[in-house]
């Protein structure tokens, strides 16, 4: 009876050091740019600042919290100047928490060792009306955001990392009204220019060819190809517009690893453009692509189908046929 008891008792024991709940202190608030680009000011050229935002739970146990529909109250970015002066907060973040409404959330739970993430627009937060340097920090309120939650003792949320966000002056419209678009590392000007399908899959082929990721994909429309794969388009009609977010980041990493849709990725060592056919809204472009393979030059045919969106051709399909070894 008294060893029953003892058991008894230490299984209890056991069981209240697993359900002792983490401490904030134990809780790792992380953000980075989830798709770093070059940023311009807010307006026609002002493209969203997603910031994925990560909650790591490096204690024994389990760590709770409130995530909000409406992520403005539960999470919050405090953007500065290099002189410390806070910007200004933004329009969509005041009219969201002005309003007299219900504020619905689901509770999060992180296991130990786990992570939790999800990514938000900076827009949505800070008025970025003006070029410059800014400082950019975020905090989480685990029991939603109150205003007594920034002064209150036992309330204080959890505070990130800083990220460094340069902001650019407006892009120029480049032709027919297409916003620049600038390369991240080259700081060079890129643009998607009105002409022809067979000079943009031209352009592209010689993007690949140079090893330049920005010129490659600057005319692929890769939600379309996506969509190409049934496997991947179910996962996309079935995620939301942060999980297509990810779905078009993890795409292009496995566009470079040559993970998937390798034909397309393929570097050649020379190519022709044998036929061009267009009309209305499609087009197609036939092009004769030469490979190096070991010593032997391998020969392949590939049929490249374009759309024109908003005056510009982006190739959304491809067939490959291969034609032998020279």
């Amino acid at each position: 009876m008294r060893r029953r008891l003892f058991f008894a008792g230490f299984a209890a024991l056991c069981a209240c050091f697993a359900a002792v709940p983490a401490r904030a202190a134990d809780v790792d608030l992380s953000i980075r740019f989830y798709d770093k680009k070059v940023y311009h000011v807010s307006g026609a050229s002002g493209e969203p600042i997603y910031v994925q935002v990560t909650l790591t739970n490096r204690s024994p146990g389990s760590y709770r919290f409130k995530l909000a529909d409406e992520r403005v109250f539960s999470i919050d970015f405090d953007v500065r100047s290099l002189s410390n002066q806070s910007l200004e907060l933004a329009e969509y973040i005041i009219r969201r928490r002005g309003e007299s409404r219900n504020v619905y959330f689901r509770e999060i739970t992180v296991e130990p060792g786990e992570s939790f993430s999800f990514v938000e627009d900076i827009r949505n937060y800070a008025s970025l009306k003006e070029a410059g340097s800014f400082v950019v920090q975020a905090r989480i309120f685990p029991e939603l955001f109150r205003e007594s939650s920034l002064n209150s003792p036992g309330t204080y949320p959890l505070e990130s990392n800083r990220l460094n966000l340069n902001l650019r002056p407006p892009a120029l419209p480049g032709p027919g009204g297409i916003p620049f678009q600038m390369d991240v590392e080259t700081n060079a000007v890129l643009a998607r220019l009105s002409m022809p399908p067979d000079e943009v899959v031209a352009y592209v082929l010689n993007g690949r060819m140079k090893s330049q990721w920005e010129k490659f994909f600057l005319y692929l429309d890769l939600e379309a190809m996506i969509g190409n794969d049934a496997a991947r388009r179910r996962s996309w009609l079935n995620e939301s517009e942060e999980g297509r977010l990810r779905m078009i980041a993890k795409y292009k990493e496995d566009l470079k690893s040559q993970t998937v849709d390798e034909d397309i990725v393929m570097t050649p060592s020379d190519f022709r453009v044998e036929n061009t056919s267009y009309s209305g809204e499609t087009g197609t472009v036939v092009v004769t692509e030469w490979f190096q393979i070991g010593r032997l030059t391998e020969r392949r045919r590939y049929t490249y189908r374009l759309r024109r969106i908003d005056d510009v051709w982006l190739i959304q399909d491809y067939t490959v046929t291969k034609l032998g070894t020279e």
